[in-house]
């Protein structure tokens, strides 16, 4: 048992340290630390914007809210709203990220100059023959420089 142990951990770790997994959960780490500080930047500075605008200040929750009767329910748009905001905020930055790194893979790219033409096409069978030919090697018609193409 012990040996099909050690096969198991060696097979996860040769899964684990791949470039991709490791990278992936760096990705995971930061996005959840990036969430929270949009998060704190929405409930801290967003938010208490539109509870003067919807009707005063609120210590914990959004002023803006719809009482559903006497249960001492109520809808808190306001919540919705502040996800809503979190969820745009979010897009927005990890769409700049994504065009930023889009540009900086089109800079590492080199744009190749197409390759200089070493062919023609026979005038009389449509082959393709070599750029320096005077008789097409497949039908044998002499070739001049006008016919070529």
């Amino acid at each position: 048992m012990g040996k099909k142990l050690k096969v198991f951990f060696n097979e996860f770790k040769e899964f684990a340290l791949k470039g991709n997994v490791v990278s992936m959960a760096v990705g995971i780490i930061i996005g959840g630390a990036f969430s929270a500080l949009i998060t704190a930047f929405s409930e801290d500075f967003i938010q208490p914007i539109i509870n003067f605008i919807c009707g005063g200040f609120a210590d914990s929750a959004w002023a803006g809210c719809i009482p559903l009767g006497d249960s001492g329910q109520a809808l808190r748009y306001g919540d919705f709203l502040n996800a809503v905001i979190n969820f745009v905020i979010q897009a927005f930055v990890l769409f700049l990220i994504i065009k930023g790194m889009n540009k900086l893979l089109d800079i590492k790219k080199k744009a190749e100059a197409p390759a200089p033409v070493k062919t023609k096409t026979c005038p009389y069978c449509q082959s393709e023959i070599s750029l320096v030919a005077t008789r097409c090697p497949h039908c044998t018609s002499m070739l001049s420089a006008s016919e070529v193409k």
